[in-house]
Parts: structure tokens; sequence; C-alpha cells
């Protein structure tokens, strides 16, 4: 009896020593500064613009844009990254609500975009942050189409 108990407090031992692997592997990390993502404190984000994605005040994502958000997407599942999240964002043009819903459809049209090129939906999420996150001066016109595009963010499982 004495040996079970003492076989099975060294077996629990053991198990609690091993790490289990956690974060992004360096095959991944290395693929993800390939693309141009940063690390920013939610993660590694790839910042879409809308110049590239969009026309003024649209959510279809426009074909050379699909097919490098397709790319893109295939490269990240060939390294085993298989969750993603969408951040939606706009300018500060208009009425706050209608710039929420705009950022969502694009954060949504290139959710769609990824989920055809193998991304699983289940493991896609998508947000509409409106104009809440502002990276350039909305005071420009150039600012404002900084402004408007989907960020992509990868984090550690």
């Amino acid at each position: 009896m004495r040996r079970i108990l003492w076989l099975t407090c060294a077996a629990l031992l053991l198990a609690g020593c091993q790490t289990v692997p956690q974060g992004l592997t360096p095959a991944q990390i290395a693929v993800l500064k390939q693309e141009g993502f940063k690390q920013t404190d939610e993660g590694w984000e790839l910042g879409l613009s809308d110049k590239v994605l969009f026309d003024f005040d649209a959510y279809v994502v426009k074909p050379e844009a699909r097919d490098n958000i397709q790319r893109l997407t295939g490269n990240l599942l060939r390294v085993g990254i298989e969750h993603m999240r969408l951040d939606g964002h706009t300018d500060n043009v208009g009425a706050a609500d209608y710039n929420q819903q705009l950022s969502l459809r694009r954060a949504q049209a290139v959710a769609d975009v990824v989920q055809a090129a193998g991304m699983p939906a289940a493991n896609v999420g998508v947000r509409g942050l409106g104009a809440s996150r502002p990276i350039a001066d909305n005071g420009t016109a150039a600012g404002r189409a900084e402004n408007r595009r989907v960020a992509i963010v990868i984090t550690a499982a």
C-alpha cells in the first residue's frame, strides 16, 4: 500500500514538473515578422490600410487585397497559426454609431476572405472599434486614410 502511494506521489510530482509550451514558436514569430506584424500589448498586429482594402465608405474587399489576405492566411496556417482577431477601424468622419457598424462590416469582410482561405470560422474573432483607436491625425486626408483599416491580431495560445 505504501509503495502504491509513493509511486502515485512520484508520478504526480513528475507530471507537475512538465512544462506546457505556451506562446508562439520561433518559426511562427519569424513568419509574423516577415509578413510585417509588430508586437503590441495585445499580441502581434498587422494593420491593413483602407487604401489597400476598401473604397471610401465601403466594406467590400478589393480583389488585389483579397489575394494578399489569402496569401497571408496560407502562410499563417503553414506554421500552425490557426486563431486570429480582426479589428475594424474607421476615421472620425460621420456619426459614431455608423462608423462602429462600418468598422465591424469591414472586419467581417476580411474574416470572410480569411475563412475562404482555410482559417476555421470558429477561430476568427471580429470587432468593430469605429474611430476609437486612431493611429494617425484625423485632421488630414492622409491621416484619415490611415485610420480606415482592419488590423489582424495574433495572440499566443
